[in-house]
């Protein structure tokens, strides 16, 4: 059922509470998805990265293979962030004197652990995937960080495009005085054409050039973020109290973002033919699930079961896998 709810969209993510199985149900939908054929590239963007160990491999930075037809990422939050900075050092640098250059190196060192620092690395890690790196890919699942981590970046590719906006209009404004000024001269002579051989020209115009780029990556991001054709999201939970109440808050978040939300995949449901422990878990988590409400509810529902070893390694994320049909 799952395969058939995310049809032909090319983004595919995989959210919720910590501790649910976000990463064994992203990575079972991969293989499932691998194994009809389709080219597809798993990616982490949870700080806690746990696909090497669901995989029982190293798994790193950089794509590696882990099957036929699914390629696997765990993005480096550190690596990530660092080159997100020296990208934006570079950028300071050229817009500012050089002796301000060491400056520029004191705000970085305190932005590498500011918040949001990190929050904007990933995006723009993600925003490349997705946009400008995924060629060759019928699929890109994510696997991401528990709930309120991935609102946050489900909302920021709108807030960085605005900001990247102010900053353009902010260049233009200055590039305007700064021509004017330089047009001045004691007789009165407007010299503002220094064309593209004024230094300053050079440097607005790359300036500009990146602001422009930068603004079009987040909006590409977003405009396919909030294609319902493109992009599909799906809430992983436990039939439990608090991962239920969160599922409700969680959908309201992305619905504000404009993401859809294809379904939830209840993790881990108790038997009812195992003993009379486990027939009174389940019939605990179906009242739990009544809680559901508003559109969450009218959700589709896909639901696994508790299975009684763990999951591990490629045979057992394939067998795993055969339950998404």
């Amino acid at each position: 059922m799952l395969l058939e709810l995310i049809g032909h969209n090319r983004v595919v993510f995989f959210g919720g509470k910590g501790g649910v199985g976000k990463t064994t149900v992203a990575s079972a939908t991969a293989t499932a998805l691998a194994d009809s054929g389709r080219k597809v590239l798993l990616v982490s963007t949870d700080p806690a990265h746990n696909l090497g160990h669901l995989w029982d491999r190293r798994i790193g930075d950089k794509r590696i293979c882990v099957r036929d037809n699914l390629d696997v990422i765990e993005l480096d939050p550190a690596a990530t962030t660092k080159q997100h900075l020296r990208e934006v050092g570079d950028t300071m640098r050229a817009m500012m004197p050089e002796h301000l250059h060491k400056e520029v190196a004191k705000h970085l060192k305190m932005a590498a652990e500011s918040p949001g620092t990190h929050e904007a690395a990933i995006l723009e890690r993600i925003a490349k995937l997705v946009v400008e790196d995924a060629d060759g890919y019928d699929h890109l699942v994510f696997d991401t960080a528990p709930s309120g981590h991935t609102s946050r970046l489900m909302a920021l590719p709108e807030l960085m495009a605005v900001w990247t906006d102010g900053l353009l209009e902010r260049r233009a404004r200055s590039e305007h005085l700064s021509a004017l000024v330089r047009g001045l001269t004691p007789s009165g002579r407007d010299r503002a054409v220094a064309g593209s051989e004024d230094p300053v020209d050079r440097r607005n115009q790359k300036l500009r050039a990146l602001l422009l780029a930068r603004r079009e990556r987040f909006q590409a991001l977003r405009a396919v973020l909030t294609d319902p054709a493109e992009c599909v999201f799906f809430i992983v939970l436990t039939a439990e109290r608090l991962p239920v109440l969160e599922t409700g808050e969680f959908y309201t978040d992305l619905h504000s973002s404009g993401v859809r939300v294809g379904g939830l995949v209840v993790n881990r449901r108790s038997p009812t033919d195992q003993g009379e422990f486990l027939a009174s878990r389940h019939a605990l988590e179906e009242q739990a699930l009544k809680t559901l409400s508003g559109s969450v509810r009218k959700l589709p529902l896909i639901q696994l079961p508790l299975l009684p070893s763990d999951i591990s390694g490629t045979a057992g994320i394939t067998e795993f896998a055969r339950l998404l049909a």
